[in-house]
């Protein structure tokens, strides 16, 4: 169902309902906002709010609030939520704690929240558990607390699931304009992706924060995905989410590796939402977007009057993709007009100070620099506390980039190496001449590079294979799990399983040399004990059999030519879908942690991209001298997983192959783990 949000978000009347402090608060930041139309408080025994006559009841009111602030305690919201409905109104905050949220202290919350959605019917409500929004374009301040913004024309949109969290971003000093600062509580009935999407349709709206706890609705975050890109707005996510705590008993390597937080970034990277993890980089990224849009390119020019700067900027880029192509003659020749023989021309660039106030020179510069086609060209810079300096002499670093900048139409930044070297008054300033103001080197560039990636070219994306939890799970023998695979086009080695000696015998016969031998039953075979390779003999391979754990044993021809180990996993996600996971493997899967986690489906061209940033991909290309991996047949190997689990998604948990041994003509799995559920009746 969708909802019709603006008159709640947007709201011309406010009723505020409770008369507790939050409630003031609420009636005194619209009165700070500026908001425009009538705030009505309401309160059956008190005849003001926070200085603003009050009425007896909702029925007494003029005419039904566009929207309304619910802060009563959780059992009085319902009846005021019936009571809004039957009167009209647009939509509601609901305040109070205590609903579903809080269903492990009280037991009657699941049954309270049940009772509030129906008394709320179609009207419109954010939260329970939740402190509201700001609205500061209109100055709509449905807000029980204290907060720090200002009225905007256009910004940034935020929407977080801690309240906390939003008090402290509306109190940032950075010079972002906010928009909306939106809290959606429990999420009762409105969701985190449905007022995504209203706030996106604000045509005042630039860029879209998010900060997320969890996802919730895989589908509808889908949606919000695809009207962002429709829009053309850009979205920037901090997801919680990252320990690794709840997966230290996985029995996989897939397992361990692919949590909750690899399906969280797979999700958000699939969708084109660009993720952060600090909070002064989602502010940076939003304030860089907000500013120049997603980035068209991660090559980049940096200008300073230090070669301190320079070297910073350089080494703190290297780890995030961005780049810093060589001067072409062009540039050459113009920095050297405008600098003289004197300076050592490169990208990042030291311009010296010699040049420093001098408007001409500096402009000069900055122009040669900004060659039409990069991404960005940015300048260092930091301002001297006005309490103590004069800050005068840096006003013509601004005007020099804000010439070059309308001269040669590359987006440009100052970044600051310092958050508290970039004030609020000089990045407001900055903003209205089209600069970006970047607070703090580490935070800037990871805005720079977030922007940058928003800015790639991308298709829109199929939807996710929703999970569906199995039931009674087993974990399959190799064999069983092999054969399973080999039924969907995995390639496996040839086998026999065995239980005697006599069995054993047999298989060496047949079999073409050398041999591996695998205990059956055991989990991480290698680390047990139930793994002999290279067995080159009938008694080789019986002498190994006696010494291996295991209730049988599984006979194989080793694979030879590999080029490279591959760890090729499929783990169900609840919270995301079914992770997919590729990766260094064999013995080094945990050593080298060299992985990457994309979402089922994932199609050919992801695979082979996922592949490529791996570190181990140079083994595919060719190392050394060795013979090249043949790609297409790990992309098949990979294709048929994912069919796998998608003709067993509701029974299967877990498939992982490790290793798929990679060779010049063919991709072998070597061992197979698949944990699956009963069959429905």
């Amino acid at each position: 169902m969708t909802r019709d949000l603006s008159r709640l978000l947007r709201p011309k009347s406010i009723a505020v309902i409770g008369g507790g402090t939050w409630c003031g608060h609420v009636v005194a930041n619209c009165r700070k906002l500026g908001f425009g139309g009538p705030v009505w408080p309401v309160h059956p025994e008190k005849l003001e709010i926070a200085g603003t006559p009050a009425f007896r009841s909702i029925a007494d009111l003029p005419a039904a609030p566009d929207a309304a602030f619910v802060g009563v305690n959780r059992k009085a919201a319902i009846a005021v939520m019936d009571t809004l409905a039957r009167r009209g109104a647009g939509g509601a905050v609901v305040y109070a704690s205590g609903f579903r949220e809080a269903q492990a202290e009280t037991a009657e919350g699941s049954d309270l929240q049940e009772a509030l959605l129906q008394a709320a019917s179609e009207t419109v409500m954010i939260g329970p558990n939740c402190y509201g929004f700001l609205n500061y374009l209109d100055g709509a301040g449905l807000w029980p607390d204290q907060q720090g913004g200002t009225r905007e024309e256009r910004g940034v949109a935020i929407i977080t699931q801690s309240s906390n969290i939003a008090i402290n971003l509306t109190m940032q000093r950075r010079g972002l304009p906010l928009a909306y600062m939106v809290t959606v509580g429990n999420q009762a009935q409105t969701g985190f992706a449905e007022i995504g999407s209203a706030l996106l349709a604000d045509e005042r709206v630039t860029a879209l924060g998010l900060h997320i706890e969890g996802i919730g609705d895989l589908r509808a975050f889908e949606a919000l995905a695809a009207r962002a890109r429709e829009s053309g707005k850009p979205m920037v996510a901090l997801k919680a989410g990252r320990s690794p705590q709840a997966r230290s008993a996985a029995v996989s390597h897939t397992a361990s590796l692919a949590g909750s937080d690899a399906g969280g970034r797979a999700m958000l990277a699939r969708l084109g939402i660009a993720q952060v993890d600090s909070l002064g980089a989602l502010l940076e990224t939003l304030k860089l977007c907000h500013v120049t849009g997603a980035l068209t390119s991660r090559r980049i020019v940096s200008m300073s009057c230090s070669g301190g700067e320079a070297s910073l900027v350089a080494d703190s880029a290297a780890a995030r993709g961005i780049d810093f192509p060589p001067l072409d003659p062009d540039q050459v020749r113009g920095l050297r007009t405008a600098l003289g023989p004197r300076v050592a021309l490169a990208n990042p660039l030291d311009y010296h100070t010699y040049i420093w106030n001098d408007a001409a020179a500096m402009t000069a510069t900055f122009g040669a620099m900004l060659k039409p086609g990069l991404g960005l060209g940015l300048v260092v810079l930091d301002f001297p506390r006005t309490d103590r300096c004069d800050d005068s002499d840096w006003d013509t670093v601004v005007a020099a980039l804000a010439a070059a900048h309308r001269d040669r139409g590359v987006p440009v930044a100052i970044v600051a190496s310092l958050p508290e070297t970039m004030p609020e008054n000089k990045a407001r300033q900055l903003i209205a001449m089209g600069i970006a103001p970047l607070a703090g080197m580490e935070d800037a560039l990871d805005a720079i590079a977030a922007a940058a990636w928003l800015g790639e070219t991308r298709r829109d994306p199929a939807p996710v294979l929703l999970p569906a939890a199995p039931a009674a799970c087993t974990l399959l023998s190799e064999a069983e799990g092999k054969a399973a695979l080999a039924a969907y086009g995995v390639e496996v080695p040839r086998s026999r399983r065995c239980t005697d000696a006599a069995a054993l015998r047999r298989a060496g016969r047949a079999l073409s040399l050398p041999l591996a031998l695998k205990g059956e039953g055991v989990a991480h075979k290698t680390e047990a004990g139930a793994v002999a390779l290279n067995l080159g003999s009938a008694a080789e391979l019986a002498a190994a059999a006696q010494r291996m754990p295991g209730h049988g044993w599984l006979v194989e021809e080793m694979v030879t030519g590999g080029v490279a180990e591959l760890l090729v996993g499929v783990v169900i996600d609840a919270a995301h879908g079914y992770v997919l996971t590729l990766g260094a493997g064999g013995t080094l899967t945990e050593i080298l942690a060299d992985t990457v986690s994309l979402l089922v489906p994932a199609g050919d061209d992801d695979i082979r991209a996922a592949l490529a940033g791996l570190r181990i991909s140079a083994l595919f290309r060719g190392y050394r001298g060795a013979p090249p991996a043949d790609i297409g047949a790990i992309v098949d190997t990979v294709r048929a997983v994912q069919a796998y689990v998608t003709e067993h998604r509701g029974r299967v948990e877990e498939v992982e192959i490790n290793p798929l041994i990679c060779t010049p003509t063919g991709a072998v799995a070597a061992d197979v783990l698949i944990r699956i559920g009963e069959k429905d009746a």
